[in-house]
Formats: C-alpha cells, sequence, structure tokens
C-alpha cells in the first residue's frame, strides 16, 4: 500500500529500533535493526516536499532526498534506490555513517517546525540493502572501452569515488593501495557496530567485477615513484587521505601503554576480520578488563570508547577539553556511547602521563573553563589554576585527529607542492597539482573530514580528469 506525503503533523518520528544495551555491549554487530517495509514507508511519508528542501542542500552530495523519499512512500523502490545511487557511490555506507544530524536531518524544514526530522539517513541505509537484497545492483558494464589509464593511490572513499565514475565512462582504472585490503578508513578504522565490514567488501567486490584493477601492499616511493607511476598512466589521482596522528606534547608521553586511536582501531578490525594480530593476541592493544582513558571529543574518540566497551574493559572514560554541546563529534554517537556506560569528563585537560616501569598507571589532568571565542567561534579552553586531579589508568587511547603524512617525501616527489598545513595543494577549478596530469582529491587535500565529502571530491575529480583526458587525447588527434 502506496502512503500519501505531507504526514508529519498526524505521524511522529521515529527511527529503527535500537538493540538492547546489554545486548549490543557483547558484540560488534551494527546496532540499529532494519527498517520494515512499512514502517519506511510510513517514516518516508512524513517528508513535507518542501519547495526549498534544505536537506539536498545541506548534503555535500545534493542527494535527490525528497524524491526518492516520496518514491519509498509510494512503494517504487527500485526507482529510490537508482535515484539515491545515481549522486552517491556508496548510499549504503552514508545511510549507516553520515553525521545526519549535522547534515540533512539536521537542516530538515519539519524539524525546524517542531515536528521532529524525517529519519533520511535510515531510509537510505533500507532502500540500498533493499536493493542489495533483490539483485538490483550490478556490476559496470561498460558500452565502450577507452584506451586511455588512470592511476589512483588510495583505496578510499574518495578513490574509489572516482574510480567508479570514470569506468563508467570505459576508462582503465588502476587503485593502487598500502593495505591489504581495499576501503581505506571503511575498513580499518570504523567499528563494526556502526559498519559491519561485509558492506565495505561488497562493494568493493562490485567495482572488481566491474572491471576495475586494484593492487594492494603497495607504497608509492617505495615500490613505485610518483613520477614512475605516472609513465604508466595518462593520469593520475592521489587520494591516500590523512593518517598521521596529531600528538600531545605532555611529560611522561613516552610511557608504554599509550597508542594512537588508528593503531587501536585497526587491531580491533584486523580481529574481527579474522587476522592475526599480534599485539592483540598478546594483550597489549587488548583492553579486556582495564582501565581505559580516551583523550578527544571527536568520532574517532566515539568509536575508541565504544570499542573499548566491547572489549571488556573494565573501566571507560573520555577526557575533553569542551563541554557537551561543544563537542566535534555526533551528538547521535555521544547519546550512544553514554548509553553503552562510557563516562565522560568534560572540560578537563591532561597534562602528565604518570607511570612506574615505564607503563602507564594514571593520567594527571587540570579542569577547564571556557573563555572568549577564539577565531574559530568556538569557545576557548583556559586551565583552571590549582585544579589538579588524577584518574588511573591502565591504557590511553589519544583521538586528537589526524594530519597529512609528508607526501613529497613519502612519494620521493619533492617537487610536489603542499600547503602550510600539509595537505596537497591544487587549482579549486580542475583539482590539477602542480605537476600536470596528476590529480588529488579527499581529505588530502581539505584535511581529516566526513566520508561523503571524499566521496563528493571523488566525483569531482572524475569530470576534472575526463576533461584532462579529452582534451590531451583532441591535442594528440591534432597533431597526427
Amino acid at each position: 500500500m502506496t502512503e500519501k506525503m505531507l504526514k508529519f503533523v498526524r505521524v511522529n518520528k521515529e527511527t529503527p529500533i535500537k538493540r538492547k544495551v546489554l545486548e549490543r555491549k557483547k558484540d560488534f554487530l551494527e546496532i540499529y535493526r532494519e527498517f520494515i517495509s512499512e514502517k519506511a514507508k510510513e517514516q518516508s511519508s512524513r517528508c513535507s516536499q518542501c519547495g526549498v528542501p534544505f536537506c539536498q542542500i545541506h548534503c555535500p552530495l545534493h542527494n535527490n532526498i525528497p524524491d526518492w523519499l516520496k518514491l519509498t512512500a509510494e512503494g517504487r523502490l527500485e526507482d529510490a534506490y537508482l535515484l539515491s545511487q545515481s549522486t552517491n557511490n556508496m548510499p549504503e555506507v552514508c545511510g549507516r555513517i553520515c553525521p545526519q544530524d549535522r547534515l540533512c536531518e539536521g537542516n530538515c524544514v519539519i524539524e525546524k517546525s517542531g515536528h521532529g526530522t524525517v529519519t533520511i539517513g535510515s531510509i537510505e541505509k533500507y532502500i540500498t540493502d533493499t536493493a542489495w537484497k533483490k539483485g538490483w545492483i550490478k556490476p559496470i558494464k561498460v558500452l565502450k572501452e577507452i584506451n586511455q589509464s588512470i592511476g589512483i593511490i588510495g583505496a578510499g572513499p574518495a578513490g574509489l569515488a572516482c574510480g567508479e565514475e570514470l569506468r563508467k565512462l570505459g576508462y582503465q582504472i588502476t587503485i593502487y593501495d598500502r593495505y591489504d585490503r581495499p576501503g581505506g578508513l571503511l575498513i580499518y578504522g570504523i567499528p563494526n557496530f556502526k559498519l559491519e565490514k561485509f558492506v565495505v567488501e561488497r562493494r568493493t567486490k562490485l567495482l572488481k567485477d566491474g572491471g576495475i584493477k586494484f593492487i594492494q601492499n603497495f607504497e608509492v616511493g617505495k615500490d613505485s615513484t610518483l613520477k614512475e607511476l605516472k609513465k604508466k598512466h595518462d593520469a593520475i589521482l592521489i587520494a591516500t587521505g590523512v593518517y598521521k596522528a596529531r600528538e600531545i606534547q605532555i611529560p611522561g608521553n613516552d610511557l608504554e601503554n599509550i597508542f594512537p586511536a588508528m593503531e587501536f582501531l585497526t587491531a580491533s578490525n584486523r580481529k574481527g576480520l579474522g587476522d592475526k594480530v599480534k599485539n592483540f593476541d598478546n594483550g597489549k592493544l587488548n583492553v579486556e578488563g582495564k582501565n581505559v582513558i580516551v583523550i578527544g571529543g571527536g568520532d574517532t574518540a566515539m568509536d575508541c570508547v565504544r570499542t573499548s566497551v566491547r572489549q571488556n574493559a573494565k573501566s571507560v572514560k573520555c577526557l575533553y577539553r569542551r563541554d557537551k554541546e561543544n563537542m566535534p563529534g555526533s551528538a547521535r554517537e555521544v547519546k550512544n556511547a553514554e548509553d553503552e556506560d562510557v563516562e565522560f569528563i568534560w572540560l578537563s585537560v591532561p597534562n602528565k602521563f604518570i607511570g612506574s616501569n615505564k607503563k602507564i598507571e594514571k593520567v594527571l589532568a587540570n579542569k577547564i573553563r571556557l573563555g572568549d571565542p577564539d577565531s574559530t567561534g568556538r569557545k576557548k579552553p583556559e586551565i583552571v589554576k590549582n585544579s589538579d586531579f588524577e584518574i588511573k589508568a591502565d591504557i590511553v587511547i589519544k583521538a586528537l585527529g589526524f594530519d597529512p603524512e609528508e607526501i613529497p617525501k613519502l612519494f620521493n616527489s619533492p617537487e610536489l607542492s603542499v600547503s602550510h598545513w600539509g595537505t596537497i595543494k591544487i587549482n579549486l577549478k580542475t583539482m590539477e597539482t602542480n605537476i600536470p596530469g596528476i590529480f588529488a582529491a579527499g581529505d588530502i587535500v581539505r584535511g581529516a573530514s566526513l566520508v561523503v565529502w571524499a566521496i563528493r571530491d571523488g566525483r569531482d575529480a572524475a569530470d576534472s580528469i575526463k576533461k584532462y583526458l579529452e582534451n590531451k587525447l583532441n591535442k594528440k588527434i591534432k597533431a597526427a
């Protein structure tokens, strides 16, 4: 049965049911149950179909949200999927991990009017998961092969999105990645309870089946220089992401059992994938029975605290220098962490790591008050005098954000221009670097950001590379 639209005045907002806390704390499965068909139709029918869809405007991909909500309400799920995937290379991923509360749902017109947002992310996930189950999602079928090749460095969201768009046009695509599986942060950074790994693996398999070649365990600068790769391909895209952990320079930083977030999350995700992980198996990166302190307030910090809960830590505390209202992470993820008994120590900052026999035993911290706004508009943290306090710690995980690695040095290409932040400089109109034929996209250009922005950048890079290759071919024809 189809549903009429504009039902937000009579139908209340509902999200998919969460699994009970005691149940979900015992495993790494996704915490939200799926919408059933009738519930997805009903919730889609709440859309106001407004003339200026702010949900679409505030989506980095400008997804046609009101249209595919209407199609879902009408029971036309295959059409809804086709429209959804026309602007998004990974709708099943974005439906799971996008911070909708800050993007589409946070800008929903009926949310602003007090009726509660349409649950856009959950419906997007439902549409695409249904498409996979029904077999509507097929590998790329190329109508005409083009004898030009593109080498993509990095198998994360930006590289995968760019590769897919160019492969659809018939270009020959090779994606190089230094890890043993494609997916980047999707596979090793984001825990299963937010994004189960089969979701990423079936998407990358689809790209392989569509003719995209993947070369894993490949390090540019070691296995081949950037210049050598450029000779093999007509164009190159650098989409490496940013992986260098930001540090906190305080006394005791050299003690053992203090780890960057990615090292901890990668070990946990590898175990979930069935790998042997030496530092997990020997207990070093396994927090079972330990007092865990996570420093930071973003989504990566939430991934760390919630992973620690599932590893049966004795206690899990999150130390953050601002208050709850000023956390950069998703409010939804903070709420999930609170439900799972994570203790948040707001307005606090570490000033010393204390230990013996080279191992961390406690963190000395100070209380913080928020002063005047800084250049970003956020209130600046200021240490309160004589406010020292100690927290017991068996392991500390630093989730302070990520910076770019030294790509020119790493790639043995000193001529590649970077900004003073270390990100790769590009022509903002063409996405081309200072080296002709070499483009860059995603976090390595904009800094650590969201998966949805990486997908957007990858799609934009595909358009620019297409124009570059067409011009290159036309010049060759004219010269012949």
